[in-house]
């Protein structure tokens, strides 16, 4: 028995990298899958239908099942098509993974509009376009029995988002909008029966690689290549399963020999004046307290695991 047996799982991004990886780990669990990619290269140019029918070889050959999608996951009715090609072919939905995304860093002084928009439009707009679709279905479903649907949607994000990253503003942007939009999906969706959570992922993949270059490459001589993308799939699999509807509206960072459950945004302390607006030292003497002297944006985390 897998953690997933008899359920159906739309996945993005599933011709590579990391969904690639969690579409395998999903249909050893016992999933069946529809595995999405439009075939792009790290800068989402060009299209290639090989990536996701390769992925569909390799779990029918495994003994899965599969469908291969194509479609572009920032097109509506692409989304839509998602969706129904799930429940057409395998009877139902249950599981959506969003990892499909690339990459066009620049400063921000150097960003263009385009560089912006490509970026924002493909990692939010998608998460948006395939999470309202499957969220139609869900909720027309649990209208329909009177039951919930025990339905899972996991996003994922960055520690970009979570931290910000230099050269990145249009990334990073898109997934700390991501979290947000998560957070009110899972507020939305759970008298539905439907839980959202967060995977913000480590691992080497096409983005990484042209990102942070060597960081990612596998450490030789020390067991276990702990930037593999399959590292991620565990947390995505639990997340995905009956045991996993425990939560909703988690943020996980995963891979790289880590797990982390992050913390969102909570106030470090705070002044409550009665009857006048407070004075500007007034403000100076709160963050002097909170944060000394000086401070800038959170650090962001070491790569690497902690001994």
């Amino acid at each position: 028995m897998g953690l997933l047996d008899g359920k159906v799982a739309l996945i993005t991004g599933a011709g590579n990298g990391i969904g690639h990886a969690i579409a395998l780990a999903m249909a050893a669990e016992g999933a069946s899958i529809v595995a999405n990619d439009l075939g792009g290269d790290w800068a989402g140019e060009g299209k290639d239908e090989r990536a996701a029918s390769q992925t569909v070889e390799e779990i029918t050959a495994g003994g899965g099942s599969a469908v291969a999608n194509h479609g572009d996951v920032t097109d509506a009715e692409a989304a839509g098509s998602m969706v129904t090609q799930a429940v057409q072919s395998f009877g139902r939905l249950d599981i959506v993974v969003n990892a499909a995304g690339f990459l066009r860093d620049a400063m921000i002084f150097s960003m263009t509009d385009e560089q912006w928009d490509a970026v924002v439009r493909v990692h939010l707009g998608g998460h948006f376009q395939i999470a309202r679709a499957a969220c139609v279905r869900w909720r027309a479903q649990a209208k329909e029995t009177g039951e919930p649907v025990n339905g899972r949607l996991i996003t994922f994000s960055s520690e970009a988002g979570i931290y910000g990253n230099a050269a990145q503003a249009n990334y990073a942007s898109a997934k700390g909008g991501i979290i947000s939009l998560s957070w009110v999906v899972a507020r939305e969706m759970e008298k539905y029966g439907v839980t959202c959570n967060v995977i913000a992922p480590r691992a080497r993949t096409r983005m990484t690689v042209n990102t942070f270059g060597g960081d990612f490459a596998p450490h030789e001589g020390d067991g276990a290549d702990i930037w593999d993308p399959a590292n991620v799939a565990p947390t995505a699999v639990f997340l995905a399963s009956d045991d996993g509807g425990a939560y909703t509206g988690q943020v996980l960072v995963a891979g790289g020999g880590t797990v982390q459950v992050i913390e969102p945004f909570s106030v470090a302390e705070e002044i409550r004046i009665e009857g006048r607006d407070p004075e500007p030292a007034e403000i100076g003497d709160l963050l002097a307290r909170v944060r000394g002297d000086k401070a800038g944006p959170p650090a962001f985390p070491s790569l690497l695991p902690s001994s």
